[in-house]
């Protein structure tokens, strides 16, 4: 096992080559669109926007963006296996139990999601959020396909980083509960701020309860299912939906 000093930097490293970093833009995002001398409300965040007006070279740089973004992953897995903590065992990432994993992650992405929209519906009429897009690709036949290929990326990315790894090296170097999650939460929160101010508290408030789900259960599986089924939802229904639907967000 590294010790103490060495933990601390591969964390900090970690965190910078994935949502750290993104958490770092959110907020420079954030200020841009308190700045703009417009109220936050009148303005818009997005997501999944179109990389070119070429339907291929878009699709390219689609599958390329989620490509390389799991690679974060790949390294927070292959650090907990260095130090022997075999992540099937210690984060539950695997497919012992489908028919939990995917009873959880339905459970958690319904009772996570409708207070959800009730939230995002709120910070709307506050003026605490943009304008949320959740989905912006050219009407191609591969968009849907991207969109949730897209979520899952999401979902294994934030799950795995933000829950599984973070959470389990907090707990190597002797954290309090309570502020394990609270780090946990205040992260996912934070790279979700380029949203406003209504996404970091709906954000940090999923983080809790993921954050407890996984130490109690010590499975990341069933929260990948639940992040998956909120995104795909959100960005497939976002693309199919009618635009009059939509007018809340």
């Amino acid at each position: 096992m590294a010790t103490r000093r060495q933990l601390g930097w591969e964390i900090a490293i970690v965190l910078l080559l994935s949502l750290g970093q993104s958490a770092v833009y959110a907020v420079v995002s954030l200020v841009a669109k308190l700045t703009a001398g417009r109220p936050l409300s009148q303005q818009t965040a997005t997501l999944n926007p179109s990389q070119s007006v070429r339907p291929y070279l878009d699709l390219t740089y689609q599958l390329l963006g989620i490509l390389f973004a799991l690679v974060p992953v790949l390294l927070a897995l292959y650090l907990l296996t260095r130090d022997r903590l075999e992540p099937g065992r210690t984060l539950g990432i695997d497919f012992r139990k489908p028919g939990s994993d995917l009873g959880w992650g339905t459970s958690l992405a319904a009772g996570i999601g409708i207070p959800g929209l009730l939230l995002v519906y709120a910070a709307a009429k506050l003026g605490l959020n943009a304008q949320i897009i959740p989905a912006a690709l050219n009407p191609v036949w591969w968009a849907i396909p991207v969109l949730i290929l897209s979520a899952i990326q999401n979902a294994v990315l934030e799950e795995v980083i933000v829950v599984g790894y973070l959470v389990t090296r907090l707990k190597n170097l002797g954290w309090q509960l309570w502020w394990i999650v609270g780090a946990s939460a205040v992260l996912r929160g934070s790279y979700h701020l380029y949203q406003g101010f209504g996404a970091f508290v709906g954000n940090a408030v999923m983080g809790v309860i993921f954050s407890l789900f996984f130490l109690k259960k010590g499975r990341v599986m069933p929260l990948i299912v639940a992040h998956s089924i909120l995104d795909i939802a959100a960005f497939v229904g976002y693309t199919l939906l009618p635009p009059s639907w939509l007018n809340w967000l």
